[in-house]
């Protein structure tokens, strides 16, 4: 598997004789491991860290540390331009980079489509059924957000993930660690933000028994016993030395994100995970299959590769910023966080379907993800 990864190809190489390794175009020497360890790994670990630390030392000492409304709210502000809506506006030249190719008419014409159908067929679903369209983005999300963290693992290493069932089980595991874990903490806040985004559509859903007791006691037992299964089934894989550091970064990991979401308000810590978790690691994935990227990478370190990354996401980025407002200025949006910030995650939402797709192409291409070879 690490050859796999950290392996070189020249862009000329056919996609299929590339699927089993890594995209490096011009034979760049920076790896995905070294790109995934410096962008996705220690800032990641650093500030949500930090965050779980001062949660649990205040709950441990009985301190009151009141945290402002609008303060809970930076985060998913702030993914406007920091690393958040910016990590899917390289959709339109990922996969041609994935595939050792260099983006075209044809590609761009490929991903746009996908953006056009799947994008305006959940647009339609949101008008229609706001709550069945909520249900699918906490789905939908659960799955992406263990797709992205699957990625990482690989790229660490991966070599005490199993089969198809250990990396779906993996998927369900990272996943439901921002998407469940702070119903089970938080459930009122967890139910307002949902209603929050139905009601945009003068909608309503009767979502109570998720928040009584029992349901969440039971989801919290099912996941809990899911997640020590998962690490159970890496360590007997793992064996030792390298295999075994590589399970115990993978258990630290979940572990530490069991304690964030259980300490941390939701919407505070999804608009961390968002921002430093999640979309670095993707971020660090576009800097591994773009030669520019990998080269700045090698030549002046992480920070010169995020902003060669975040170059080819200004565009659409902005171009996104703008399809917000205007949407918030034409239906009249009141200035409430709570329903900017609905508004903002349907957006998201309408959005990450066929960032979804992209990815998930992106992953059979580089011979990752479910169906990984090992």
């Amino acid at each position: 598997m690490r050859d796999r990864m950290d392996g070189s190809i020249q862009r000329g190489q056919t996609a299929a004789g590339a699927a089993t390794e890594s995209r490096r175009p011009d034979g760049a020497p920076a790896t995905t491991r070294s790109l995934m360890l410096a962008v996705g790994g220690w800032p990641a670990w650093s500030v949500v860290g930090g965050l779980t630390v001062l949660a649990a030392a205040t709950t441990a000492t009985g301190l009151s540390v009141p945290v402002p409304t609008w303060a809970r709210y930076v985060p998913l502000a702030a993914s406007l331009l920091v690393f958040g809506l910016p990590h899917g506006a390289v959709d339109h030249l990922a996969p041609a980079r994935a595939a050792g190719e260099r983006p075209t008419l044809r590609w761009l014409g490929a991903v746009g489509a996908v953006y056009l159908v799947l994008g305006g067929a959940y647009t339609g679903l949101w008008v229609i059924a706001p709550a069945a369209a909520a249900v699918f983005f906490v789905g939908l999300t659960w799955f992406h957000w263990g797709q992205g963290d699957l990625y990482a693992l690989e790229a660490f290493g991966g070599s005490h993930l199993g089969g198809r069932a250990h990396r779906v089980a993996t998927i369900l595991v990272r996943g439901g660690l921002p998407m469940l874990v702070p119903l089970l903490r938080f459930p009122e806040r967890y139910r307002a933000v949902v209603d929050a985004w139905i009601a945009l559509f003068g909608g309503g859903a009767d979502a109570a028994w998720v928040t009584a007791p029992a349901p969440r006691f039971t989801l919290g037992v099912g996941f809990a016993t899911l997640t020590i299964g998962t690490l159970l089934a890496g360590w007997r894989r793992s064996g030792g030395g390298t295999g075994r550091a590589e399970w115990r970064r993978d258990a630290a990991e979940t572990g530490l994100l069991w304690a964030f979401f259980l300490l941390v308000p939701p919407l505070l810590a999804v608009g961390v995970y968002f921002c430093v978790w999640h979309s670095l690691r993707h971020i660090a994935r576009l800097a591994g299959v773009d030669p520019a990227s990998t080269a700045a990478f090698e030549k002046r370190g992480a920070l010169s590769a995020l902003l060669r990354t975040g170059r080819d996401a200004a565009p659409l980025t902005a171009v996104s910023i703008a399809m917000i407002t205007g949407v918030a200025l034409f239906v009249g949006i009141d200035t409430d966080p709570r329903t900017l910030t609905a508004l903002y995650l349907v957006f998201i939402a309408v959005l990450t379907l066929p960032h979804v797709a992209i990815v998930t192409w992106m992953d059979g291409a580089e011979g990752t993800g479910v169906s990984g070879k090992q």
